[in-house]
């Protein structure tokens, strides 16, 4: 029977652990792709009755007619407008209005010296710079308008600082983009005020404003633990759309929308409508990895010399959760831990509060293991007990097997007469592993997703917590790179836990259970070095307190 239990014991480690990204991923809505019909579309976006009796064209169809005017050609090239903050730099573009390079100055790259600021546009198409907006035709069937910026350059330091740029389309509708820019967030307030012009017809359309994403990183294409691509918060509920499932079709989502994301693990780009009232979003993909998200509003009429004003506040930055709840809209939701998000996230604050003192993720995920085993260290000492009284008890429990081996029901009934005659219960030394499970699953979380611990150093070799740990030593080991010295020597303080652990008199049992530190240093040996840390000190407190209820006996 014992085996059996431990056989079972290590089946399920091994299935929760190695099935957990597979369960408890964030769920997805399995939403079918929607077709909207140009007679859906006439229901679902009421024109308003019209003030004039001019005739109605709408942007497109005044770029088309033949009566038309030819759209002269481009007088000048665009020019890439310049903006600094003490956040981050970015580029806007004249042609389109878009923004060409958003870089992030407090993170790099990557580890490397000649690493550079984080990037985070990655396409290079006028229509696909994020940002790009259009008024009566759809982003993807539009050309590119060339606007004319009041400035070449601006630098935020102290009061917000406003780029305002023009354009004049062939229809006679006018565009004025306005972006205000903050010194110390990264919130930019986009306005764009859209008016008729052409003092003849009236002008029909709706708003569209577009994010084009692609991966911002090549590292995101081979991640398969966190999620990687669009979300959006709508009527209190995050969703995030696999860009697999974009693949059959776009897909169309209607309601009052708190914000529309694109993200990797640690960095986001999004909208948040500052407009009352529901929206639309258009998810697309287009190739392999360009996903577009499109902010549509309702159709409205402009008539001669009317004009129209949207308002959107843009996040671009990092998934930090301080940072993200100080912006409100929810956009905090972003950072989703799933199943364990109430254990998580405390354990998160924790974390960063004692990093607030030692100023070294490492020590804080230390402190953090000692709390944590200090709280379960009454209900470990009872199961050590009970495992150690239960090592006593072997004689007579052999005893009673010899007597009683060929009655199971007899022999089940003194077994569980000689547990309550002593006090101890069989399962008691499995209970303080259980209790662990979600707080490992937590925190496993917390190091996976939170950006405080990309490139976080500890000591030595260990300079990116988020990362699997690697002693490299001159030439690349096949498949590990370098030596994983924090998982071998977290793997050997499990073996000499187990060699410290009372064993219930099976030899066979006894094997198994010693062959499970070998399990569990193979499926560390990808984890985050932050993670195997914390169950590396954990192992070396439990040795402590095993030595302890020994030394006692």
């Amino acid at each position: 029977m014992e085996t059996k239990r431990a056989f079972l014991a290590i089946v399920l480690s091994l299935l929760i652990l190695l099935g957990y990204q597979y369960f408890f991923l964030p769920q997805q809505q399995t939403i079918e792709p929607t077709e909207t019909t140009a007679e859906q579309t006439q229901q679902q976006e009421p024109v308003p009755a019209l003030q004039s009796t001019a005739p109605v064209k709408s942007v497109a169809g005044a770029i088309a007619t033949p009566d038309a005017p030819v759209p002269p050609a481009p007088s000048r090239e665009g020019r890439d407008i310049a903006v600094s903050t003490a956040l981050y730099s970015a580029v806007v573009s004249e042609t389109g209005g878009g923004i060409k390079s958003f870089t992030l100055k407090k993170y790099r790259e990557s580890l490397a010296k000649d690493s550079g600021a984080k990037e985070l546009i990655k396409t290079t198409a006028p229509q696909q710079l994020p940002l790009f907006f259009t008024w009566g035709e759809e982003p993807e069937n539009a050309a590119a308008p060339l606007f004319l910026a009041d400035t070449e350059k601006i630098q935020v330091s102290g009061s917000d600082q406003k780029l305002t740029m023009h354009s004049l389309l062939p229809s006679g509708l006018e565009m004025t983009r306005t972006m205000l820019f903050s010194e110390n967030d990264y919130l930019i307030h986009l306005t764009i005020d859209v008016r008729n012009t052409s003092g003849e017809h009236q002008l029909q359309g709706a708003p569209y404003l577009a994010m084009t994403n692609r991966p911002f990183s090549p590292e995101d294409e081979k991640n398969t633990f966190v999620f990687i691509g669009p979300a959006l918060f709508k009527d209190g509920v995050l969703e995030e759309i696999k860009p697999d499932d974009l693949k059959k079709g776009k897909q169309t989502r209607n309601g009052t929308l708190d914000w529309v994301a694109y993200e990797n693990t640690y960095f986001m780009t999004s909208v948040i409508p500052d407009n009352d009232g529901p929206s639309s979003v258009h998810f697309g993909l287009t190739g392999e990895d360009t996903i577009s998200s499109v902010l549509s509003g309702d159709m409205v009429v402009l008539p001669p010399g009317g004009q129209k004003r949207y308002s959107y506040i843009i996040y671009f930055g990092p998934k930090e959760l301080s940072t993200l709840k100080t912006v409100d809209h929810n956009l905090d939701k972003i950072i989703n831990f799933g199943w364990f998000d109430v254990l998580a996230k405390p354990m998160l604050y924790l974390l960063n509060f004692l990093y607030g003192f030692v100023h070294n993720y490492g020590l804080a995920i230390i402190l953090v293991t000692v709390i944590i085993k200090a709280l379960f260290w009454p209900i470990a000492h009872k199961g050590m007990k009970s495992m150690k009284t239960l090592q006593k008890l072997q004689p007579k429990m052999a005893k009673l097997r010899e007597k009683y081996g060929n009655d199971k029901e007899r022999l089940n009934k003194e077994m569980i007469q000689l547990y309550q005659t002593y006090k101890v219960n069989p399962m008691g030394g499995c209970l303080p592993m259980l209790l662990q499970i979600p707080v490992f699953f937590a925190l496993y979380k917390v190091l996976l997703q939170t950006i405080e611990l990309r490139h976080a150093p500890f000591m030595l070799w260990i300079t990116d917590l988020s990362a699997p740990d690697r002693l490299f030593i001159g030439f690349d080991i096949p498949i590990l790179g370098g030596i994983p010295v924090l998982t071998l020597l977290m793997g050997a303080s499990m073996f000499l836990q187990q060699k410290m652990t009372p064993t219930t008199g099976d030899p066979t049992q006894a094997k198994i259970m010693m062959f499970l530190p070998v399990v569990f240093t193979f499926m560390f040996l990808n984890f985050a070095s932050g993670l195997v840390l914390y169950w590396f000190v954990n192992n070396l407190l439990a040795i402590a307190q095993q030595y302890a209820i020994n030394r006692a006996d």
